[in-house]
């Protein structure tokens, strides 16, 4: 996959370094303070960062992560980073949209099957194919809760400064479709996926 790595490569042959992964699935804004402490300690120039999706997906509405609090995860990270990478460059990616997820996938019996299954993003994805106001009103709350963690990281990324990039919600905006998403869970990207979000994301970056 061309990832930003080997698109900044491209672009500059002469960096030294590795692709490192310091992602971890199902990790949430919670987590993120730990893994800018081990981005901080590989030394790097450059940081991605993709949270939110799992603070929205949740067992229930009423558990995802309120938006105070996802700011405040936000932040310490950030300054973490950049306490111990004053030099290096941090772009941030909106959470890409799950209401769109709930749409292209709640015609597909896989789908429904697997979210049931693994009690994925519930607080979305739960009765898939209810048309009853309160269902539509949960999903409808739940994408305004993506949208206001894309709104606080866009702000925590301006208060950052001038090392911070936004994608300015382009991830968010993507209308993906079902072929880029995991057949196994139906919820995270797979390799045609991944290749869609680095280009997306690598096209609303730094602009190397």
């Amino acid at each position: 996959m061309n990832s930003h790595y080997l698109r900044i490569r491209a672009v500059n042959p002469t960096i030294q370094g590795r692709n490192l992964n310091d992602a971890r699935s199902g990790a949430k804004s919670a987590d993120m303070y730990g893994q800018a402490g081990t981005a901080v300690g590989q030394g790097v120039e450059y940081v991605t960062m993709l949270i939110g999706a799992n603070d929205a997906c949740t067992s229930s509405e009423a558990t995802m992560t309120p938006v105070a609090t996802f700011r405040a995860n936000i932040d310490s990270a950030l300054n973490r980073i950049r306490a111990g990478l004053p030099n290096a460059r941090v772009a941030v990616m909106s959470v890409p949209d799950i209401h769109r997820l709930w749409f292209i996938g709640k015609g597909s019996g896989s789908a429904r099957s697997a979210w049931s299954a693994f009690g994925i993003c519930q607080s979305m994805l739960a009765n898939p194919t209810s048309t009853a106001q309160a269902d539509v009103d949960r999903r409808a709350r739940v994408r305004q809760r993506v949208i206001d963690y894309n709104s606080q990281l866009a702000q925590a990324c301006a208060a950052y400064g001038a090392n911070c990039d936004f994608d300015d919600n382009a991830v968010f905006n993507y209308p993906f479709v079902l072929s880029q998403v995991s057949t196994w869970d139906y919820f995270h990207p797979n390799t045609s996926g991944q290749a869609v979000l680095a280009t997306v994301s690598y096209a609303n970056g730094f602009g190397w």
